[in-house]
């Protein structure tokens, strides 16, 4: 009697979390160029700090993760530049986590 055991590898992108939590979380920010990041209690209008995450909307502008704040406002007047919360991010990944972990092995 053979053991046949099959070996399933998934390979998952989470790639924009941070701001599909916040499109998630907020239906004005849906469809429009999101940008997450920048130095918190700067209200959304610093210009320090880098993006940590950018929607796809604002990509098209040629926003991306790790870009300084004040150049993704020059590629993308039209922005929602939106401070992060890490504890929101925390949470929805664990959540996420959950279900991942719920399927059968």
């Amino acid at each position: 009697m053979s053991n046949n055991h099959c070996l399933s590898i998934i390979h998952l992108d989470l790639d924009a979390f941070f701001a599909s939590v916040e499109q998630r979380d907020n239906p004005a920010y849906r469809g429009k160029p999101l940008i997450v990041g920048g130095i918190s209690g700067g209200g959304g209008n610093s210009n320090r700090g880098v993006v940590c995450a950018a929607s796809y909307e604002a990509r098209k502008y040629g926003v991306h993760a790790g870009m300084p704040i004040w150049e993704a406002r020059q590629k993308c007047h039209e922005g929602i530049f939106i401070p992060s919360q890490m504890n929101k991010y925390l949470e929805a990944s664990k959540k996420f986590f959950q279900i991942i972990n719920s399927w059968p092995r």
